[in-house]
């Protein structure tokens, strides 16, 4: 006994019976064979495979901050690079941590600020800029190009740590911070972009992304530590940083190129737009795109969280590294290593690091308030009073200001809450902007947050000048 498989399509023309005979019909011999559908209802979604996006999100994170990290980090060989000339010692770099800082010129005490500003206003600029050049300009080419001439520039500021520039402090500190505003612009046009990318991810991948910005500082942290720990000279302790920089650099872009082949990664980057049916009198059903970008909409629902962001980095870069790179120990000058070598970069640098990718971490698993934007507003807010609580501690030199916070454990303690703070505030941000749009701006939403962050920085870095003045 034969049975018929009917597989014409249901709104096809009509046909005589003998031809759709001819043309469908398939002989089945046994009745209890069945005919499996050729094409699965469902196709299953692509998965992670090994972890890899989750692990290169990671890296791309560090890569977002290694350039800045490495930049202020190497507090030695800047100090060493602007320190007070003498004509017996030109050209030398056999220096100690404690005889370049015995007494710090004007370059050295304000050299963090304009390493700040010179970050924070192209950082900004492109970042508000890379909003609207997402829809413009390709993905590959923002993430790709941006990386491949970070690289080059970073190169190249390795090759100065070579030069003896103690003739001509003040045209190396333009060329150093002509090179820090370039490597921001195309930080900001890779980070903006990444975080554009990560917003159509879980949350999962964008904690990833957010714990390896700080992840990136505590490196670049224990780099400098080691650095110190072997003894290294600051020409030496440069030359190490920085090509470290440049081997995450590029390990980073590889790693991004692999990425963009995988079909995880091209599932969640597939552009899902909002359509509705169109039906046309002849009975045929169409699909038309009604959805466009509409910036003001996506700012009007985001900006708490905007705001939220903003506060944060405001807060935190008016007084790190500015201020909190110049608090001393309370036992400095007594001849003990840890206060004398170690505090700085351990305490301003490792501990802040540390306390940073903790709040972040702890934001993707206790992620609260969760529909509350009002109550992160606030607690951004209150961050303020880190300010004034820095200021009173041990910063030196100061000509202004008492020290009223003279304890070293007092001032640990103040650097882990501020740094906690940051990290699980800003995440709280970068998660929660992308959930209340639509899914086609969750992009847009993304790149507004690193906006925002960019606009903090500036201001930030802003005060952060008037604030080393007042000390």
């Amino acid at each position: 006994m034969a049975y018929s498989i009917n597989r014409k399509p249901l709104l096809a023309n009509s046909t005589s019976d003998s031809e759709f005979d001819d043309e469908f019909e398939t002989e089945v011999d046994d009745a209890s064979v069945s005919v499996p559908d050729q094409k699965p209802f469902f196709k299953p979604l692509p998965r992670d495979r090994y972890n890899l996006a989750y692990i290169v999100f990671y890296l791309l994170g560090i890569n977002t901050l290694i350039p800045w990290s490495f930049f202020i980090t190497a507090d030695d060989y800047w100090m060493y690079k602007f320190r007070e000339i003498h004509p017996n010692n030109t050209g030398t770099n056999n220096y100690t941590h404690t005889e370049i800082l015995e007494k710090r010129t004007d370059l050295q005490a304000s050299f963090t600020s304009y390493l700040n500003v010179a970050s924070a206003i192209p950082n900004t600029f492109f970042l508000i800029l890379n909003t609207f050049l997402s829809k413009r300009i390709s993905q590959k080419v923002r993430m790709i190009g941006s990386q491949l001439l970070i690289l080059i520039m970073f190169i190249i500021t390795t090759a100065f740590v070579k030069i003896n520039t103690d003739e001509c402090q003040h045209v190396f500190l333009i060329l150093t911070l002509t090179s820090v505003a370039f490597v921001n612009a195309l930080s900001a046009i890779f980070g903006g972009s990444l975080m554009g990318i990560v917003g159509r991810f879980s949350s999962k991948y964008i904690t990833a992304m957010s714990g390896g910005q700080a992840l990136g500082g505590i490196f670049t942290a224990l780099t400098e530590i080691v650095a110190l720990w072997i003894g290294a000279s600051p020409v030496i302790s440069g030359l190490i940083f920085f090509i470290i920089g440049d081997v995450v650099l590029f390990f980073s872009l590889i790693a991004y190129i692999f990425l963009e082949k995988e079909e995880f990664f091209k599932h969640h980057m597939v552009e899902k737009s909002y359509q509705e049916p169109n039906f046309s009198v002849n009975a045929e059903v169409s699909f038309v795109d009604r959805h466009r970008v509409s910036y003001t909409r996506i700012l009007k629902r985001v900006w708490p969280y905007g705001l939220s962001m903003f506060l944060v980095f405001f807060v935190s870069i008016a007084v790190y590294p500015a201020i909190t790179v110049l608090v001393e120990s309370q036992d400095k000058g007594k001849g003990y290593a840890w206060n004398d070598i170690y505090f700085v970069p351990v305490v301003t640098y490792l501990t802040f690091s540390c306390g940073d990718y903790i709040g972040r971490l702890l934001s993707g698993i206790f992620l609260w308030p969760k529909k509350k934007p009002y109550l992160v507003v606030i607690l951004s807010l209150l961050r303020g009073l880190f300010i004034p609580a820095f200021l009173f501690c041990n910063a030196q030199p100061r000509h202004h200001l008492q020290v009223y916070i003279e304890s070293d454990v007092y001032y640990i303690l103040l650097t882990v809450l501020f740094a906690i703070g940051n990290g699980y505030l800003c995440n709280i941000c970068f998660i929660l902007a992308p959930t209340i749009v639509e899914p086609q701006d969750k992009e847009i939403a993304s790149i507004m947050m690193g906006a925002f962050l960019g606009l903090g920085l500036t201001a930030g870095s802003a005060l952060s000048l008037i604030l080393v003045k007042v000390l």
